[in-house]
């Protein structure tokens, strides 16, 4: 067994599943779960669009980072994270050191139609959305490749079929031995 399936951290683009499967995975991992957004929003009180707006994007990045801090030091827990998390070498390497880290890969036009309603994301805040997904995915797919233990396609499935399937990937590349148990 190469790494401990003791900690999962889930990386992706916006719209790649990471909370609405991440909250289905942590119940069949028996691990606690924690989404990076709700969390800084929960412990500042203010809502992401709001930090971003009073901050800008780098004072939100730097929150963003300490908070991620905290919560990979925790044990036994899945972390749904931003989709900007990986910019920073510092959050890669404690990713990469902290847990086995699962890249849920999706397409753009899986994104579009998840976010389809979502106006509630600062980096989705754009005339041609099509566009800034392409500019964001051309610097961020490298790193969340470069990042992960393992990449997991997600379709247009139901979040339950896909959190057991996304187990079951995981049970077998972390504890082969074990898998069907």
């Amino acid at each position: 067994m190469s790494k401990s399936i003791q900690n999962v951290f889930l990386i992706g683009p916006m719209g790649s599943g990471k909370t609405t499967i991440g909250k289905h995975l942590a119940k069949l991992l028996k691990l606690g779960f924690y989404d990076c957004d709700h969390e800084l929003e929960r412990q500042t009180g203010a809502s992401i669009n709001l930090i971003f707006d009073v901050e800008g994007e780098a004072g939100f990045r730097k929150r963003e980072s300490r908070l991620l801090e905290q919560l990979t030091a925790r044990k036994a827990v899945l972390i749904s994270t931003g989709g900007g998390v990986i910019c920073q070498e510092e959050n890669r390497s404690l990713l990469r050191t902290r847990g086995f880290v699962v890249y849920l890969k999706t397409s753009i036009e899986n994104q579009l139609k998840r976010l389809s309603q979502d106006k509630s994301r600062p980096m989705l805040q754009a005339e041609d959305r099509v566009q800034r997904l392409l500019d964001l995915a051309r610097v961020r797919n490298p790193l969340y490749d470069a990042t992960a233990d393992m990449v997991f396609n997600t379709r247009d499935q139901s979040v339950h079929s896909t959190a057991k399937q996304l187990y079951s990937a995981i049970r077998q590349q972390v504890d082969p031995l074990n898998a069907d148990n």
